[in-house]
């Protein structure tokens, strides 16, 4: 009976912790169209042969543009995730734009909205107003909206971010970490309390590699970037493990490696150092690869 009872509980241990495992979870994988240069059926054309399932882009302004980007992703079955924001003078001008234009990408029905939010001048409570107005317009609509951490908006830095996820309970960022490595120069070794409160709260990740001095490695397949690369392999590692715990059925993730300008150039002539549609094919299939279920 104790050999039986050994047998068992040996059994029990060695069973994937069911509370802590979700094999069901799907990644949806996203490519950006920043640096476009193509129409849009032949851009989607490409995205959908190299095996993203989605593309986020800005909403083109209605008319000729935004219906032949409807029928491009339909054409060629890709889901779609919107960038949204604001603009103006005073913050009163920025607020009612943000709004009027988070309201009509939501009327879109895309996956997701992430918007750029805010400015890092803005005070809280200012900010916040935009944080709860984009809130209001999820609930009502179903669309969830994300909040991205960006340079120059209300979550540049990673300390800063933190007092605004401690009082607001609702926010959710598109964690695109790479900025936070550049505004700190460092590789947040200490930012960390930070940093894993932005892991909880994020619904979204831009799968871009930062370092110390720029929000954009050169080539991340380059052996010189492998410990900057593992570094936010495992921070993504851990918000995969997170919204597995938590049972959620879909994280996105959008490869968001700009063009040239963005991305290092040679002086003179201005030819980007790398391609950067490589640069995404390769985030996308290295990611694909990692997180295969």
């Amino acid at each position: 009976m104790k050999y039986i009872y050994s047998i068992m509980l040996f059994i029990l241990w060695a069973l994937p912790n069911q509370a802590q495992v979700n094999n069901n979870l799907k990644i949806k994988f996203y490519c950006t169209n920043w640096g476009m240069s193509e129409s849009w059926d032949s851009y989607c054309a490409r995205v959908s042969q190299a095996g993203f399932d989605g593309l986020e882009t800005w909403l083109p302004a209605a008319g000729e543009e935004r219906t032949a980007m409807f029928n491009a992703l339909k054409k060629h079955n890709l889901s779609l995730g919107l960038l949204s924001g604001g603009g103006g003078a005073s913050f009163d001008q920025y607020l009612a734009s943000f709004i009027k234009n988070v309201e009509d990408a939501a009327q879109q029905k895309p996956d997701y909205i992430n918007c750029h939010t805010g400015k890092e001048y803005y005070t809280f409570e200012q900010n916040k107003a935009l944080i709860d107005a984009a809130e209001a317009i999820s609930k009502k609509t179903g669309i969830p909206v994300r909040h991205e951490t960006h340079r120059g908006r209300f979550s540049f830095a990673a300390h800063i971010t933190k007092k605004y996820l401690e009082e607001i309970p609702h926010l959710r960022l598109t964690l695109d970490i790479s900025h936070w490595c550049n505004v700190h120069e460092s590789m947040l070794s200490d930012q960390k309390e930070a940093v894993q409160l932005a892991l909880l709260k994020t619904g979204h990740i831009h799968a871009r590699v930062g370092h110390p001095q720029g929000p954009q490695v050169n080539d991340p397949a380059a052996p010189e970037w492998k410990s900057i690369l593992d570094q936010h392999l495992a921070w993504w590692d851990e918000i995969v493990r997170i919204h597995k715990e938590s049972k959620a059925k879909v994280l996105t993730i959008t490869t968001e490696f700009g063009p040239a300008g963005y991305l290092p150039t040679l002086p003179y002539t201005q030819q980007p150092v790398a391609d950067q549609w490589s640069i995404n094919v390769f985030m996308l299939n290295l990611l694909k690869t990692r997180y295969k279920s």
